[in-house]
């Protein structure tokens, strides 16, 4: 698998650029955002997902280990494909995206071309569940609803792609400006909140 690619850019297209490694151009897929500030002759690095199936072989290449992670996370998603995660990857900050799902605000998710009502809801239930789930697992004894500690901020944090030094920053900001007993839930939505400033 290629988990990264460190080399000069040869072309940029539409959808895609290369990047040239030891004598070898890799065709990678690419957000907007992305492509429009790539320059071929120089030297770029990129985190991947190598997309490997029966009849296909793809690259999909992201600036941060955030937007990697949260690209893989809405590939479990039913319905969703590397093609509507990279659409949704981006559009936004990887913690507005984030915050709009646990904050259910659909209007942000249907604004992305190829994003409908329907699949809009869907994301925002599964990823839902899915943070929640990792920060309550983590914990192994804070019960769904309770008080959130400060590692089970960083659980939840680092289950949607962030990696340990951002999210135990963003979470120690959370847990110490959040009002006892508040759920992990909204110390998670806080933290997002202080990471989408940054």
């Amino acid at each position: 698998m290629i988990a990264s690619l460190d080399g000069i850019v040869g072309a940029v297209a539409f959808d895609s650029l290369v990047v040239e490694v030891g004598g070898v151009g890799y065709r990678v897929f690419a957000a907007p955002g992305l492509l429009s500030t790539a320059t071929p002759g120089r030297r770029l690095k990129l985190h991947t997902f190598h997309l490997v199936r029966e009849d296909q072989q793809a690259l999909y290449g992201f600036r941060t280990v955030e937007e990697l992670g949260f690209f893989t996370l809405l590939l479990t998603v039913t319905g969703v494909g590397p093609k509507v995660a990279l659409a949704i990857v981006g559009s936004r900050p990887t913690a507005e995206l984030q915050l709009a799902i646990l904050q259910q605000d659909q209007a942000m998710l249907v604004a992305i071309p190829g994003i409908g009502r329907r699949l809009a809801e869907r994301v925002i239930f599964e990823l839902k569940e899915k943070v929640a789930a990792a920060g309550v697992a983590a914990a192994g004894t804070v019960v769904a609803g309770g008080a959130a500690s400060d590692s089970d901020v960083v659980a939840a944090l680092q289950a949607l792609g962030y990696s340990l030094a951002e999210a135990r920053e963003a979470a120690r900001t959370a847990v110490a400006t959040a009002p006892v007993g508040t759920s992990l839930e909204d110390r998670v939505k806080a933290a997002l909140r202080g990471l989408a400033r940054d």
